[in-house]
């Protein structure tokens, strides 16, 4: 066995269909008292049942939530979080509501338990980001880690056909990226690799049959699981566009992901053909961009950023402003790399198969 080092995140999980009733439960172990709801539009009658759940302990509630949470959001709610006297956060819904109480969790000595009803995984890593000044900003701080986390796949039965798409296919791009950080540990590979194989069954599933606890159910695990190797390693190329585009032009992040995904693996395959051989393996095909490609295809999920509203005319702009961000990526990227990239994903051609590794010249064929 190889020397290796792995990060294991503190945490406490509750999984299973019907666990959202042990909410109230799970607020009582960890001590809070005062209580800051946080929900998305989408999950308001959930947010009403945790309300009547909690009764007294609910000092305040925000029932709307805005994407890549605006800082000036994250400080009109800090406020409500201050003159409430809250010390913690429930948030029910997405990644945005899950954000937002990060952001609070920043300036506040607050806990968060976490309650998703997609797949955006962000509810179990110490990952945060602000929107300032059409630049979204990311950063890590465990004072922002979710103390607890309730999966009930119950809550995603309503999660239109869309958006369980796209935001399984974030959840995948957690996948991918951890897999090629550099020498991920044998535990992040165990854990990525099922995410995916999860995936794989449960977000196809779902589309075709929304009220299957089962498929929903696999979704959800393998979005637990992607979440948690997304916490423990460096987020590349792909997130580095994906905040880019969501922060800068406001495009929304699950279809973000399925658009980009498919050819940010293709570029950054010569480089890390283990991990590329461990994504396929996973996904049942022998080409893990073409892969990536045909799944977002198959469940509905935007297959171009033309598709999701990225004006062509920015593509040069996002291409400078990602090259100057990026912080890691296992392929040496410039802002030509980034542009051919972004190029691709625009036009939402199917990837083809990469070069030789060694063979680093982005339009190689």
């Amino acid at each position: 066995m190889k020397a290796f080092v792995h990060e294991q995140l503190p945490g406490r999980v509750v999984f299973g269909a019907g666990t959202f009733a042990r909410l109230a439960e799970e607020v009582d172990r960890l001590g809070v008292t005062r209580v800051l709801l946080i929900s998305d539009a989408a999950a308001k009658a959930t947010s009403d049942e945790a309300a009547e759940a909690l009764r007294e302990r609910v000092a305040a509630r925000i029932s709307e939530v805005r994407q890549h949470v605006p800082a000036e959001e994250a400080a009109r709610v800090g406020a409500t979080a201050r003159e409430a006297g809250v010390d913690g956060l429930v948030t029910i819904g997405g990644g945005s509501a899950t954000g937002l109480a990060k952001a609070v969790a920043l300036e506040l000595p607050v806990v968060i338990i976490a309650v998703p009803t997609t797949y955006a995984g962000s509810e179990v890593t110490p990952i945060y980001g602000i929107t300032r000044q059409s630049s979204k900003q990311t950063g890590r701080d465990v004072r922002v880690l979710p103390r607890t986390v309730i999966y009930d796949p119950a809550l995603t039965v309503a999660l239109p056909a869309d958006v369980t798409a796209s935001s399984g296919l974030n959840a995948l791009a957690h996948c991918v990226e951890a897999l090629y950080d550099g020498d991920p540990s044998p535990i992040v590979q165990l854990m990525a690799e099922e995410a995916i194989r999860a995936l794989a069954r449960g977000i196809p599933a779902s589309v075709r049959h929304p009220d299957d606890l089962d498929a929903r159910g696999d979704a959800l695990y393998g979005a637990f699981l992607a979440g948690a190797v997304l916490a423990v390693s460096r987020m590349a190329l792909h997130h580095t566009i994906s905040h880019v585009l969501g922060g800068t032009y406001g495009l929304t992040h699950g279809p973000i992901n399925a658009a980009l995904l498919p050819h940010v693996a293709r570029f950054n395959a010569p480089a890390a053909p283990d991990a590329m051989r461990r994504v396929a393996g996973a996904l049942g095909t022998g080409d893990a961009p073409g892969g990536i490609y045909d799944l977002a295809a198959s469940v509905g999920a935007p297959t171009s950023l033309a598709a999701i509203g990225m004006d062509e005319s920015k593509l040069a702009e996002a291409a400078r402003l990602s090259a100057q961000s990026v912080k890691w990526n296992p392929r040496p990227v410039g802002e030509d790399d980034v542009l051919a990239v972004l190029r691709d994903a625009y036009a939402g051609i199917r990837p083809v198969a990469p070069p030789p590794a060694g063979d680093l010249r982005y339009g190689a064929r």
